[in-house]
């Protein structure tokens, strides 16, 4: 078991900055895979990076060049820096842990853990 925290959510104008930070507890944290998704109202969850338990890197399409995951295994920790941010990044953002190994799944099912979710919300 794992329990996930987010944290570093708010309001920000189009074209700046937030680092979101998930801090995890319980089972060694090196072990997962780690993900971040975000759902916007009315939307889909929807993939954004995922990091795996040897530092690989895949993005999702609304990242990609603005975005950068990262995982620090002393401090439990996965952070995720957006920048360049626009309004439709405007969602709120999950932290995610798998025990897979080998592959990048980008679907929420195979994500067996969960934090509460944080809000970022960008203005126009």
């Amino acid at each position: 078991q794992v329990q996930l925290v987010e944290s570093g959510g708010g309001l920000v104008q189009t074209g700046g900055s937030l680092k979101l930070t998930c801090a995890a507890s319980g089972r060694t944290f090196s072990s997962y895979l780690m993900a971040w998704f975000r759902q916007a109202p009315g939307k889909e969850r929807e993939f954004v990076a995922a990091v795996s338990q040897s530092d690989g890197v895949w993005y999702g399409d609304p990242g990609k060049g603005r975005f950068t995951i990262a995982r620090d295994n002393i401090k439990s920790t996965l952070y995720l820096q957006m920048n360049r941010l626009k309004p439709e990044d405007t969602a709120l953002y999950y932290c995610a842990a798998s025990q897979v190994s080998g592959t990048v799944p980008t679907t929420r099912n195979a994500y067996g853990y969960w934090g509460q979710g944080t809000q970022v919300t960008v203005s126009s």
